[in-house]
């Protein structure tokens, strides 16, 4: 029994994109569910906001306060997504202005290409890197801390770049930065405020919290099937030829593969390696498909769907390395 439970924990990642994937082929196979299409993505909008606040709130009320603080690391993180996503930004623009005249279908695909690599990089930490940092032998108070950084550098230079890559008439940087931080904010601030009160007003309740070892991690493998059910639902729906398909799957391996060895490389510098490479390289997925769709061209969104199996995957290879 142990060893199944065992075997059951460490595959519990790849048997979550699994059942997100089947998930959404069995619903759309049957055809009384239909017309409760919209209430399940009603519920869905509802149910996955909540485990993420569940996730981060448990995180927060195994960290002390006073350990929240900025290291050196964080800065280097933070060049690297906003100066990757700005310089791509760039040359996109670029390329516009001064390239070749090209046909729309290609110049298209090549436009989709650069937004999906910018949306990949720019997409801030997953709320559940930090529990994947604990459940490799991480610290997880510096992942915590750079989530909160990365997510407001994300409302900042979103809605102040994105607009001269891909203009849309009604959202200018204002507008854009208050709907993401509408969508972030309760993410974010409000678990840490929860955790800080049941720490201070509800002692015996924090403690039962902290005493939990796998509840985060299970929200989380919950979570995750109901986002690759979201990023299935997103390529089957998405009109890509099947050059932009492979291409954008090949962009997102390759920013998910980059990200993760930054991230260790600057890390080890400072003595945390797997908070380093996790904080960088496990990606809040469903917000960059959010993204994706509400601020750039749909068709980008298919580049964090692919990132989510690429990381969970890898994160799959590590939880089972360090459980051996």
């Amino acid at each position: 029994m142990r060893i199944c439970k065992q075997t059951f924990k460490d595959w519990t990642l790849p048997i979550a994109i699994v059942a997100g994937v089947m998930s959404y082929f069995l619903y759309t196979a049957i055809p009384v569910l239909a017309p409760y299409k919209g209430l399940t993505l009603n519920i869905i909008s509802i149910v996955q906001p909540t485990l993420l606040f569940a996730m981060l709130f448990v995180a927060l009320c195994k960290v002390e306060p006073s350990q929240l603080r900025p290291h050196r690391w964080h800065l280097w993180l933070l060049l690297i997504q906003g100066g990757l996503f700005c310089l791509l930004a760039l040359i996109l623009i670029f390329l516009n202005a001064c390239g070749p005249t090209q046909s729309s279908s290609i110049k298209g695909e090549l436009e989709g290409l650069f937004q999906g690599a910018m949306i990949c990089l720019i997409c801030p930490t997953a709320t559940a890197a930090a529990i994947v940092t604990q459940k490799i032998g991480g610290t997880i108070e510096g992942v915590v801390t750079y989530t909160v950084f990365i997510n407001i550098l994300a409302a900042l230079l979103i809605p102040a770049v994105v607009p001269l890559v891909y203009p849309q008439q009604g959202l200018g940087f204002v507008h854009s930065f208050w709907i993401i931080m509408g969508r972030v904010f309760p993410m974010l601030i409000c678990p840490f405020f929860a955790a800080l009160l049941v720490r201070y007003v509800f002692p015996s309740f924090h403690r039962r919290v902290v005493a939990t070892h796998d509840l985060a991690f299970y929200l989380w493998a919950v979570s995750l099937a109901l986002g690759i059910a979201v990023s299935t639902k997103s390529a089957m729906h998405a009109h890509a030829s099947l050059w932009l398909f492979v291409g954008l799957a090949l962009v997102s391996l390759a920013t998910c593969i980059f990200q993760f060895w930054a991230g260790r490389v600057i890390g080890r510098r400072y003595g945390q390696p797997i908070a380093g490479s996790q904080a960088l390289g496990q990606k809040a997925t469903v917000f960059g498909i959010w993204a994706a769709y509400t601020f750039l061209n749909p068709v980008s969104s298919l580049a964090p769907g692919f990132y989510s199996i690429f990381h969970n995957l890898w994160n799959t290879i590590q939880i089972n390395r360090h459980s051996r």
